[in-house]
């Protein structure tokens, strides 16, 4: 059945951890179940990869946690309900896998004693196989890490990129402004000027009329002479 919140905006990344921690769920009841069928050293071989896998789940269940954070309000409680119910899951699996690893018979097979001297070499043993272990993923943990800082480089690298982008457009819009703020500038100094021509010709239109008058009145005064 599809995912009810696969089409809501803002959910796509939690989605896609969602689906990758799935995945690790289903493989960590496969291992949890098959180590109860299991002894000796491929018991202890088997919770080995049981932990690995628990680990990538709680890792994952971290990254879901950062980025529910950033998903809108209106779709943030279905998200929640569905992380408490992976984080529920997620305890069941470790009780079990406690579980599991404290069966020390299970674990050691006829070789298991109650004389904690008779099995020194194999407690040593299984030390030595757990730091192994804890060494493995600390290693692709770091791996996992270094992975985070270059997406996070590369992230970094494009946002550059587009303000570098954005800093062309809003230098360009400038420029543009700058030549419109020109072009204004001529337009004043062309519409001061004609102003000033229109009064001009305003002033010699009223002389010439001013002059004609006087002529015409001359003209009358010396015919009634």
């Amino acid at each position: 059945m599809a995912n009810p919140l696969d089409t809501d905006a803002g959910t796509e990344l939690f989605n896609s951890y969602e689906a990758e921690f799935k995945l690790i769920q289903a493989d960590l009841t496969q291992k949890l179940d098959q180590i109860s069928e299991l002894s000796g050293e491929p018991r202890k071989a088997a919770i080995g990869q049981a932990e690995r896998t628990l680990d990538e789940g709680t890792e994952i269940l971290d990254q879901m946690r950062i980025e529910k954070q950033n998903i809108p309000s209106s779709s943030r409680n279905k998200i929640n309900q569905r992380f408490r119910n992976y984080e529920s899951d997620m305890d069941a699996f470790k009780r079990k896998l406690r579980g599991l690893t404290d069966d020390r018979q299970a674990l050691f097979g006829a070789r298991y004693s109650d004389n904690p001297n008779a099995d020194a070499q194999l407690e040593q043993r299984q030390q030595l196989l757990a730091g192994t272990d804890r060494l493995d993923r600390s290693t692709q943990r770091l791996r996992d890490s270094q992975r985070v800082a270059l997406e996070t480089e590369d992230i970094g690298r494009n946002t550059l990129a587009d303000l570098g982008r954005q800093r062309e457009t809003i230098l360009h819009t400038q420029s543009n402004l700058n030549e419109s703020e020109g072009y204004t500038d001529r337009s004043i100094k062309t519409l001061r000027g004609m102003a000033r021509r229109m009064a001009t010709n305003r002033l010699i239109t009223i002389a010439i009329i001013t002059i004609l008058v006087l002529l015409i009145i001359a003209v009358i005064v010396s015919k009634f002479r």
